[in-house]
């Protein structure tokens, strides 16, 4: 849900900590994201400063962050001392980070397969995410910015496709206004 509304990067979602998640505020802060290398996981910021960004988040989100957490409450006390404490949003059942593979193979595939959806890469969530945003009217800024995009000409590049319907949009909103007077 976070990566179809908030537009985060799976290494943002899998590096997404508790305490960079204020429910009451209804905000998250993307802080920091986690890959694995041939030595281990690797926790680093956003590599640009647009990248460490904060995201309102939907009263949807929020109701799911909080039944989320109480399922992980409950998995982290059958777990016991077997747990390690990441503070990670979305951790394996052991609350280390998850495999990119296992995430794929365990979650996504199959959440896929139930909604009946055809298959796709989790980044395609991101770009479904500004898509979206876009062909609601959302400004290009705003969108840029949840996204952590360095510029908006990169958001406008990468999603010019969504803008047609914008273009007559705005031509007849001006007919509208031009008309009225």
């Amino acid at each position: 849900m976070l990566a179809l509304t908030c537009g985060l990067r799976q290494a943002e979602l899998l590096g997404l900590r508790w305490r960079d998640i204020d429910l009451d505020g209804a905000v998250l802060a993307v802080r920091q994201q986690v890959y694995r290398l041939a030595g281990g996981w690797v926790y680093s910021e956003p590599k640009t400063a647009s990248g460490r960004r904060t995201v309102s988040l939907s009263a949807m989100n929020i109701d799911a962050l909080r039944e989320h957490r109480r399922w992980q409450l409950e998995e982290r006390l059958k777990a016991g001392t077997a747990w390690e404490d990441h503070d990670l949003v979305f951790p394996n059942h052991a609350g280390r980070p998850v495999e990119k593979q296992n995430l794929m193979r365990r979650s996504f595939r199959p959440i896929l397969e139930r909604a009946g959806l055809p298959h796709m890469r989790f980044h395609d969530l991101r770009h479904s995410a500004a898509t979206l945003l876009l062909s609601e009217g959302v400004h290009p800024k705003v969108v840029q910015e949840r996204l952590g995009h360095s510029t908006i000409a990169v958001t406008m590049d990468v999603y010019s496709h969504v803008m047609p319907t914008l273009q007559r949009e705005a031509a007849d909103r001006l007919d509208r206004v031009l008309s009225a007077r």
